[in-house]
């Protein structure tokens, strides 16, 4: 059955039949599907006022509009499911442990430690694992996720248990919402001086959607203050009802600064583990887990912690996270020990691939590193049109015209570098939630992780960007090379700061915004014409004062006569003023302007910069 004609062009009608596309497909992916020419589809949605090549990447919004025009049901594949298909396509499964109940074995549990910022996580880890992470990050705040194994005494057991130590602070969420998926218990901290605060709720939200059991360390009760009984009220209002009030969740009151405590939280984490929890996984399998963590190392390449999640990885396997590929060169401990094989549930560094894979990409052993290779070039072929699709703003006939008449909008590029990916996705994540109006808008053409380079500058001086550096440096002369092209590069190590100064940035490319502010009027009593300077009104100053110079408009009868008229020359008796107050009379000239009769009202005005909110 055919479509009624669109714009003289007849296209298949879907009588409601399901289309599924990828992510950032083109409108050639869409026809070949529904066997109808693409340059149709370009005229279709022309005529629906969208502009879009036939080889573009379009985003989904306008391929469901595409769809419903045609009486197609368009379904837009998730990045799940999409992955979900490729590995189907090379036989491969993830997610699932392979063979029976006889191949499974017990294996740690993963404990995520989250919570307000400032409340003592790290230290609380540190405790744990009688080190000191804190004095490496900037201003005490961590930075990125850290991944540690330890091991605890239980009934006489010796057992262990893997921590993820994730950031407090709201900009990382992403971050943390990974670290709550990849997680078996949480640990929320709650400081006993401080009480629940607003990301402590964000964290519980997060574990309580990953729908894992949660123990909570009410950190800091040696401080002065400290009220652990109000933190187990407060925490009923969000369902965490203590043990001691008739609950099922285990509080544990710490102090990580003096180290007590601590025993009793590793018991009730392993008690929780036990009671609530099946913990077994394949050790036998090709191993399958998640990247915590990457960044890229000067000496050593890209580096990857990773997190094992069944199987057994081992040196020399073929492996593809996200989409890096590489060979298990080596793996190593968090410290720095290493590691000739890794179980279940055992965090790893791993070197030997190609590029740095993004925080909360899955990894996974295959045969052949052929293999490898495909999936990741796949990958990152779909992610790169995904990214197209989506910074193409969408573009209508009207955006088009109405930007004729405005002018464009400004635009503020950045270019994202840091030490970690998780960090980069982190901050990139916090700047594009920046609102500062319609008028400006930011973009992020590029980020990476590792050194800012000579690539990057160039890119910058191409697309007039600001780089921005996290916890990096330009490489060799490429500071020198930066300024040269004009290249404004910024570095920060604390994520705050650089949503400030962006967020400042942006607001000073607003264009300024101007209100009328009246300064005087005066009414017109009589009108003399001269040879020498053409029409003077003689006029009383009603209100405000009247200025030489200024803008004015001619008020009749109450309609405005004429508008956009000057002060020309302001005269009391036979001197020239600059001004005149309230109350006092003179004669007014305005210029090349002579239609000025008695009772006229001259209004003065001047245009002010009115400060934003």
């Amino acid at each position: 059955m055919q479509a009624p004609t669109i714009g003289g062009v007849r296209l298949p009608r879907g009588n409601g039949q399901v289309v599924r596309l990828p992510r950032g497909a083109s409108l050639t992916d869409f026809a070949e599907k529904i066997d109808a020419s693409p340059a149709d589809l370009v005229t279709v949605l022309f005529k629906l006022g969208e502009m879009v090549t036939t080889t573009q990447s379009v985003d989904d919004d306008t391929l469901k509009l595409l769809g419903g025009e045609l009486d197609f049901d368009v379904q837009v594949v998730s990045p799940e499911d999409e992955d979900r298909e490729l590995l189907e396509s090379f036989s491969l499964d993830f997610g699932e442990d392979e063979g029976g109940e006889e191949d499974l074995a017990a294996r740690p549990p993963v404990v995520t430690v989250m919570g307000h910022v400032d409340h003592g996580k790290t230290k609380l880890l540190d405790a744990i694992r009688k080190t000191n992470v804190v004095a490496g990050e900037a201003g005490g705040i961590t930075q990125h996720i850290g991944a540690y194994q330890i091991n605890a005494q239980a009934e006489d057991d010796d057992r262990a248990v893997t921590f993820i130590d994730t950031p407090g602070h709201e900009a990382f969420t992403a971050m943390r919402a990974r670290g709550a998926q990849v997680t078996d218990i949480a640990v929320l901290v709650v400081a006993a001086d401080d009480g629940v605060k607003p990301q402590t709720i964000e964290a519980l939200n997060h574990a309580q959607a990953a729908e894992v059991p949660i123990v909570v360390a009410v950190n800091k009760v040696d401080k002065e203050g400290a009220d652990p009984a109000k933190v187990r009220g407060q925490l009923t209002e969000f369902g965490l009802v203590a043990e001691e009030y008739g609950g099922n969740t285990m509080f544990v009151d710490v102090s990580a600064v003096k180290g007590t405590g601590i025993e009793e939280l590793l018991e009730a984490i392993l008690l929780t583990a036990d009671a609530a929890l099946d913990l077994r996984a394949n050790p036998h399998q090709d191993a399958q887990g998640v990247a915590i963590e990457a960044h890229l190392d000067r000496g050593r390449g890209p580096v990857a912690t990773v997190l094992v999640q069944r199987g057994t990885l081992r040196l020399g396997d073929s492996i593809v996270a996200g989409d890096a590929y590489g060979r298990v060169r080596a793996m190593l401990d968090e410290d720095g020990n290493p590691v000739a094989e890794a179980f279940p549930s055992r965090p790893v560094q791993v070197l030997g691939l190609t590029s740095v894979p993004g925080a909360g990409d899955t990894f996974l052993v295959v045969s052949e590193d052929r293999i490898a290779r495909q999936i990741a070039q796949t990958r990152q072929a779909r992610e790169r049109n995904a990214q197209l699709a989506k910074s193409r703003a969408r573009r209508t006939l009207e955006d088009f015209l109405k930007s004729l008449e405005e002018g464009e909008q400004s635009e503020l590029n950045l270019i994202l570098k840091g030490d970690v990916s998780g960090s980069v996705e982190a901050l990139e994540d916090a700047l594009l939630k920046i609102e500062v109006g319609d008028a400006v808008s930011l973009r992020v053409i590029h980020r990476g992780v590792g050194a800012i380079t000579k690539s990057d500058v160039t890119l910058a001086s191409a697309s007039d960007a600001v780089v921005v550096g996290f916890n990096v440096r330009p490489e060799g002369k490429v500071a020198e090379f930066a300024s040269q092209e004009g290249v404004d590069v910024r570095f920060y190590s604390v994520i705050y700061q650089a949503i400030d100064e962006i967020e400042l940035a942006l607001r000073g490319m607003l264009k300024p915004e101007f209100e009328e502010v009246q300064l005087g009027t005066a009414e017109v009593r009589e009108v003399f014409k001269s040879s020498k300077f053409g029409t003077i009104a003689g006029s009383l100053i009603r209100s405000g004062e009247i200025r030489r110079n200024t803008k004015a408009r001619l008020v009749r009868d109450g309609v405005v006569v004429a508008n956009d008229l000057t002060i020309a020359s302001l005269r009391r008796f036979k001197d020239d003023v600059t001004e005149v107050r309230e109350g006092f009379e003179c004669g007014i000239n305005l210029g090349s302007y002579g239609d000025v009769k008695v009772d006229d009202v001259v209004e003065t005005y001047e245009m002010r910069e009115k400060p934003r909110a």
